[in-house]
């Protein structure tokens, strides 16, 4: 290599590792990756595809933006829990309680006395609170993991009584069946597909009864010749010699108290005044907090279930509790706020942005999602888009955010329902890139 040749200009590594931008990636990414983008900008100028001066930027500009691998999306196709992108996001007050316990915190700690404390009571406290008839309750790391510590702390090696219309396939291929089965738990099948009545359950009901387990079918309806047996109507169930039957209600979206938009949507309040023993729903869903699993119950009950082997396996950190604690005392939710938004509230943020973009505004129905209130439509408004455009939205674009719209009858949509106000612009600016590329990419 010649004295005069341009290599000779490209910076040693540890002086690129050493500028700031640099030296922050590594703090923030590991020292390894932010090396091997260096070599490989190196060696890129070696090759002559960039000039010397271009390395270190070229060596930032092929660091990942996140430390996580996780993409943040702006959710505009009108589905509120949606499970691929992470069910229910969570509230800033949520949020800033997450950052606030990253840290050691005194999840299970008494400050007062410098000891072992009861962990998660802030969170329990919360929930209590939200459902005054709960005597007791317990979080556990999903509503499947729930109802698999409520069945086998109730019933593990005794028959569970079902209704065979409730038994339900939860998504992803889990079935009920092989969920309660797997605590060691008998299942016993009652009634139809389409109709139970009281008097199946009376008689299945034996000294070998462990629980009878009332399952909401969250993510579809039964409509026609049906008939199901209400809580009220199982709160009395009693074995042969005279002890009650423990009902366990799997209300599955989260919701703890009476929502007037959500009018046939159980709720943990209401079952446990109903007749429950014990209820479990999951957190992340109409709740609008982390994946979390609830359980709410009789006081003896819920302890039981807390003293299980189990239940130490399943239990959540300090970062769920955190979130959920904040999520139930949060006044209100990202999830109920874009649930309770109605068509008229949502019209005029979509005009804005078509106005913006030249496009059109359609009628469109969004869903709430997740297993909850399946069927119950969403009137709102969304932008229409050609297809090519939408599927541009999914592409990460350098300072622009990801957009997951939908397509429906040929053409875009994108619905507000789902985007905060205060990211607007941002979603402006993608639809924009977007749409300039799809024009470009029909242009011969």
């Amino acid at each position: 290599m010649s004295q005069d040749d341009p290599r000779r200009a490209i910076p040693r590594t540890d002086a690129l590792l050493a500028e700031p931008p640099l030296a922050a990636a590594a703090a923030r990414l590991g020292r390894p990756p932010v090396r091997a983008a260096v070599t490989d900008a190196q060696d890129r100028a070696r090759r002559g595809e960039i000039g010397p001066d271009e390395v270190a930027a070229a060596a930032l500009a092929a660091l990942p933006r996140r430390a996580s691998t996780l993409t943040p999306v702006l959710n505009a196709t009108g589905v509120v829990v949606h499970t691929n992108l992470g069910r229910a996001p969570l509230s800033p007050a949520a949020v800033e309680a997450v950052v606030e316990a990253a840290g050691y915190c005194d999840v299970e700690l008494d400050l007062g006395t410098g000891g072992r404390g009861p962990r998660g009571q802030g969170a329990r406290a919360a929930l209590l609170e939200a459902v005054p008839g709960a005597g007791d309750a317990l979080v556990v790391n999903n509503g499947a993991a729930a109802l698999v510590l409520a069945t086998t702390a109730l019933a593990a090696g005794r028959e569970v009584v079902v209704s065979r219309g409730e038994m339900v396939e939860i998504g992803d291929g889990f079935r009920l069946p092989d969920l309660v089965a797997s605590t060691g738990a008998r299942l016993r099948e009652v009634g139809t597909t389409n109709r139970t009545h009281p008097q199946d359950y009376a008689d299945a009901v034996g000294p070998d009864t462990g629980c009878v387990l009332k399952v909401h079918p969250s993510n579809f309806r039964v409509e026609g010749f049906v008939c199901a047996v209400g809580l009220p109507e199982l709160r009395d169930l009693r074995r042969p010699d005279g002890s009650r039957v423990p009902l366990v209600a799997d209300i599955g979206s989260g919701l703890l108290a009476p929502d007037p938009v959500l009018r046939d949507e159980p709720d943990a309040g209401t079952a446990l005044r109903d007749g429950a023993t014990v209820v479990t729903a999951s957190g992340d869903k109409l709740l609008g907090g982390p994946q979390a699993g609830l359980v709410l119950g009789e006081e003896d009950a819920v302890r039981r279930l807390r003293r299980h082997p189990l239940a130490r396996s399943l239990r959540v950190d300090k970062l769920t509790l955190a979130a959920l604690e904040a999520s139930v005392r949060a006044p209100s939710t990202p999830v109920r706020d874009a649930v309770h938004a109605t068509a008229d509230e949502l019209r005029p943020r979509v005009e804005r942005l078509a106005t913006a973009l030249g496009r059109e505004v359609v009628p469109v129905t969004g869903r709430v999602g997740g297993g909850g209130a399946p069927g119950m439509p969403l009137p709102g408004w969304a932008v229409e888009l050609p297809v090519e455009a939408v599927v541009r939205l999914r592409e990460p674009a350098h300072g622009l955010p990801v957009v997951l719209a939908r397509v429906e009858g040929g053409r875009g949509l994108v619905d507000v329902r789902c985007i905060p106000e205060d990211r607007e612009d941002d979603l402006l600016a993608a639809l924009r890139a977007a749409l300039d590329e799809a024009t470009e990419g029909r242009t011969p």
